[in-house]
């Protein structure tokens, strides 16, 4: 008996150990091979097609240096949590390529790490205590080097793209020459000292756009008289071509027939060139701020109304206006309805805001072809520009939707013909009273041979940092976070022109804005129904003071300052008419308010409390069902 239980103990010892070194052995074979589940709607957490596509045509050792503070209370608990993020990241890039070499460093106080950071342009940020903490990146191919020198938490949804763009830059050191044309400050304004003395300001920084296009392109900026662009130029940007004239149109009609890819921002009404030359854009001061490209547009077949906004209902956007929030239906918050998903430039940008924007009508000329890639919606009107920037309230009192969808920005393909049958304009108009001299004839070239694209966006405001970003402190540095997929798609644009899409579909991962579609349909909805009792309210009131009008003409002598009884009774019957609209339209914004509560604590249930109860009554159903199979034993 003693040596049956000897035995009995001796193999379940055995076994114990067995199991121990099996789970061990598991455990660490599991560590080599990093794998996760992602659950998210949009596939936040797994590598992006073009991310896989940058780092599978790597033929070179990347190393990547992941500096990372890891001692003890040297970090934050989000940071530390964020750090295990980049971290894995990481390592599903190493698992992509077999080029793609990590290496991890502790930077500490005085250490060699700490200086192999600082050569690397790793920045340490000081803490409250004085002591640096390391949070980034170095990349290295070959002589070319990037650095991320503070991986901040604020851009997490960006940090995919932030890496895959900076294994692409050292693994493709040659960038594509980019040229900018704008009538806009776009790469900012020196500093000048008498401004400065004055109060209104000094040096203004580029526009972010602007520096995002200088990672990835050489860019060069171009005067708005150019007469030619230049010959290196593979992608041109034209942005708010104000006062363009007739030789620089024929400068970029010659460009795009030589096959360079041209990207213009036009539009009617500029709120940010308005704002910067002086005027009142909310009250419709300051000069003419419209833009366009006239003559190439008309040849081309499309038309665009420089003096017409596009307002849209459904994707009125509320503004501060005082102390007060107000509608602004002539800016637009755009949502996924509103852009195209079969062009890969725009097919996973998600937001937009245009502000002011005009529109494109129009068919194009035999030989081109028109993709519509932004649209309004039917419950959109034209509105005169001066309008659009008075209020929204100016809009919304005779709003009457068009039953229009309006082209936002359009692309053209084909083989484009010349603006300019008759050759190069003269670069200035002749002066009064002098005889205009014939141009020179000159090569010029009066059809493509081979078929292009011209992408035309009605609104160049959408591009200025104060519609796209916001800009931030941490930890000393300047952090830009995207409010849009504004930058975001310019970045596409120029992508696609240059030939390379790789980082497209990373990008567009980064701006994702869940919408509330149902919600913004009952607002709108309520609002038309608000809009009619104002317009019903304010006829009424003209009826009425026409009705005492012709009462006051035709009343009694000796009646000058005595109503008569018809006009007290005519003023009595408006009154209670005005206080019985006033109480429906308090009805229906209550009304509102509690159908938009209802619907949120309906989806705060299902989110909060929908999950726990399915766990619930599974687990409930799991042990009915084992109990009744142990009762059947």
């Amino acid at each position: 008996m003693k040596q049956k239980k000897l035995e009995t103990l001796l193999y379940s010892a055995v076994g114990i150990a067995a199991m121990a070194l099996i789970l061990v052995a598991v455990n660490y074979i599991a560590a080599t091979f990093r794998s996760r589940v992602d659950l998210t709607a949009d596939k936040l957490y797994t590598l992006s097609d073009g991310t896989k596509k940058i780092v599978g045509k790597l033929d070179t050792k990347v190393k990547i240096r992941l500096y990372y503070s890891q001692r003890d209370n040297a970090m934050p608990v989000f940071l530390k949590t964020y750090a295990q993020r980049v971290e894995d990241l990481l390592v599903e890039l190493k698992q992509q390529s077999k080029f793609i070499e990590i290496e991890k460093l502790d930077p500490q106080p005085d250490s060699d790490a700490e200086d192999s950071a600082n050569l690397d342009g790793v920045e340490g940020q000081p803490t409250q205590t004085g002591e640096k903490i390391y949070l980034g990146v170095s990349i290295n191919c070959l002589d070319q080097k990037v650095a991320l020198p503070f991986l901040s938490p604020e851009r997490e949804k960006l940090l995919e793209y932030d890496l895959a763009r900076a294994i692409a830059r050292v693994a493709n050191p040659t960038k594509p020459v980019v040229g900018v044309m704008s009538a806009l400050p776009v790469f900012g304004t020196p500093m000048n000292p008498m401004m400065m003395r004055m109060g209104q300001g000094g040096q203004q920084p580029a526009w972010y756009l602007i520096s995002e296009l200088k990672t990835d392109f050489d860019v060069k900026q171009l005067e708005m008289n150019v007469t030619e662009i230049p010959a290196d130029v593979k992608v041109l940007l034209v942005i708010h071509p104000r006062d363009i004239t007739d030789a620089t149109q024929f400068a970029i009609d010659q460009f795009v027939l030589r096959g360079g890819k041209l990207i213009a921002y036009l539009d009617p009404v500029s709120y940010v060139d308005q704002q910067r030359q002086g005027g009142n854009p909310m009250m419709g001061g300051g000069p003419p701020t419209s833009s366009s490209l006239d003559k190439l547009l008309s040849s081309w077949g499309i038309g665009f109304d420089k003096s017409k906004c596009v307002a849209d209902m459904k994707y009125v956007t509320r503004m501060g206006r005082g102390q007060r929030v107000e509608q602004q239906p002539a800016v637009l918050s755009l949502t996924a309805d509103a852009i195209d998903r079969n062009d890969i430039a725009t097919s996973q940008v998600d937001s937009l805001m245009m502000g002011f924007t005009g529109a494109f009508t129009g068919s194009p000329v035999d030989g081109l072809k028109k993709e519509v890639l932004i649209k309004s919606t039917t419950q959109s009107q034209l509105v005169e520009g001066f309008l659009a920037q008075m209020s929204g309230e100016a809009i919304l009192k005779d709003f009457k939707p068009s039953s229009t969808e309006y082209a936002l920005a359009i692309k053209l393909s084909g083989k484009f013909k010349t603006a300019f049958p008759n050759g190069k304009p003269d670069a200035a108009p002749a002066a009064p009273g002098e005889e205009k001299k014939e141009a020179p004839k000159s090569d010029a070239l009066k059809e493509a041979k081979d078929a292009n694209h011209v992408i035309l966006v009605a609104d160049a405001d959408m591009l200025n940092d104060n519609f796209c970003v916001q800009i931030q402190e941490f930890f000393g540095q300047r952090i830009v976070i995207p409010r849009n997929g504004n930058v975001n798609l310019a970045q596409n644009f120029v992508e696609q022109m240059a030939g390379d899409t790789a980082l497209m579909n990373t990008r567009s991962r980064a701006i994702v804005q869940r919408q509330f579609t149902r919600v913004r349909d009952m607002q709108v909805k309520a609002e038309d129904a608000y809009r009619e009792k104002i317009k019903g309210l304010e006829t009424s009131l003209q009826d009425t003071q026409r009705k005492l009008n012709e009462l006051q003409r035709n009343k009694e002598k000796g009646q000058r300052f005595v109503m008569s009884p018809e006009q007290q009774k005519e003023l009595e019957n408006f009154r209670k008419q005005e206080a019985n609209v006033k109480v429906e339209l308090k009805k229906l914004r209550r009304d509102l308010r509690q159908e938009i509560e209802s619907m949120e604590n309906r989806l705060k249930w299902m989110n909060i409390a929908g999950m726990p109860l399915l766990v619930t009554i599974g687990g409930i159903g799991l042990a009915v069902v084992k109990r009744k199979r142990t009762a059947a034993r």
